[in-house]
């Protein structure tokens, strides 16, 4: 027979682990999610004497219109004056989210930009297990809700004046740099095609000077695809797509990235090796938001990344 005091004891500590429990859900869908982040990193990786690049990567915001918080912030980074944005895609997260992205983005009208399409620039979000996202990478919906991808591209290249890299190259000339830049589709639905880009590089290449600068993008950091970039010659790598775990064990990181990159790389500025080669930066963004469907973060806040890079020291 348990003792009263046992009883009591083991009563006590159910009810602290459901207040832990309570005070986590509390914090984790109440309050990080709001708790918008800009994180700066300098990167050594241009010729020496060269001017600094000021590049702002953003990713995965989700929008649904009704997020103005999300929206409002976006938008003041415009200030920041960046000589590029690189946008690595999922910015919709709702069927009329398009509205929020002009809001978010329409201040950043004439600053040169680059972008790729997330899965949930092309099809909305649908109500399912959140905790079906930590038992691996997911799945293609059944039922998908389609959205209006045409007027977002239009939004970005025409409006903005944002560059479409979706299984594309381009060369831009940003703060008296000349810069090539190549990207695929989401390659978590299997829309990339690498085999693809060597081509548009060499069109992109023709008849110019080399480039200073080699920089590809995509929205979902896969090891193949990231192997591919390394080949092809990029000098740094842009993703988004993991959120960064969304929610990570304090002092361990995250637990899920929802594709094949290593786990402690699913976040932040990291160095990409493929053996034999060069290891080259890469920057995973934890992005701005999340599935209307799972409004949570613990310790990911949702962030944008402001990346300075200068000459590096020989």
């Amino acid at each position: 027979m348990t003792s009263p005091s046992r009883a009591r004891t083991a009563l006590t500590a159910l009810a602290a682990v459901g207040a832990v429990g309570v005070a986590t859900a509390t914090w984790g869908i109440g309050i990080e999610r709001y708790l918008f982040t800009l994180r700066r990193h300098v990167v050594p990786i241009l010729n020496p004497g060269s001017p600094q690049v000021r590049i702002l990567h953003l990713s995965d915001a989700h929008m649904a219109p009704w997020q103005h918080r999300k929206q409002e912030w976006i938008a003041q980074l415009a200030r920041l004056k960046p000589d590029l944005v690189v946008n690595t895609g999922d910015n919709l997260g709702h069927i009329d989210g398009l509205s929020g992205v002009r809001a978010a983005l329409s201040p950043f009208r004439g600053i040169p930009g680059v972008f790729v399409h997330g899965s949930n620039d092309v099809s909305g979000p649908s109500p399912r297990n959140p905790l079906a996202y930590f038992l691996g990478p997911s799945r293609t919906k059944n039922r998908e809700v389609a959205l209006d991808t045409p007027a977002l591209d239009a939004f970005l290249s025409s409006d903005l004046g944002w560059t479409n890299l979706n299984n594309d190259a381009a060369r831009l000339r940003v703060a008296g740099h000349e810069i090539d830049l190549f990207g695929v589709s989401d390659a978590h639905r299997g829309w990339e095609d690498l085999d693809v880009l060597p081509g548009r590089l060499a069109e992109v290449r023709a008849d110019v000077a080399p480039a200073d600068l080699t920089l590809g993008v995509t929205h979902a950091p896969y090891r193949h695809v990231l192997d591919a970039y390394t080949e092809m010659g990029a000098d740094m790598l842009f993703a988004g797509h993991t959120h960064g775990g969304q929610v990570r064990v304090p002092f361990y990181g995250a637990l899920v990235a929802n594709c094949d990159i290593p786990l402690r790389q699913a976040r932040g500025l990291s160095t990409w090796r493929v053996p034999g080669s060069r290891g080259i930066p890469l920057n995973v963004s934890a992005g701005l938001g999340h599935s209307i469907f799972a409004p949570v973060r613990f310790s990911c806040p949702p962030e944008a990344s402001l990346l300075t890079l200068v000459p590096r020291v020989d």
